[in-house]
C-alpha cells in the first residue's frame, strides 16, 4: 500500500511580517463619495438582518 506524501511547510515571508510595514494601517475614502457607500452599506446590513 502507498503511503501519502509529507507536505512541507513552507516558510514565512519575513517581508510580510516587518514592523515598518504594520504603519501603513487601513485605508478609507476620505471624499463623500466613500463615505455615503458606508453608509448605505451599513443600511443594507441592518434592514437585511429584520
Amino acid at each position: 500500500m502507498k503511503r501519502a506524501r509529507q507536505r512541507t511547510i513552507r516558510p514565512r515571508n519575513p517581508l510580510a511580517l516587518d514592523p515598518l510595514l504594520k504603519k501603513g494601517g487601513v485605508h478609507q475614502r476620505k471624499d463623500k463619495r466613500g463615505s455615503r457607500a458606508r453608509q448605505k452599506a451599513v443600511l443594507r446590513r441592518s434592514s437585511a438582518g429584520s
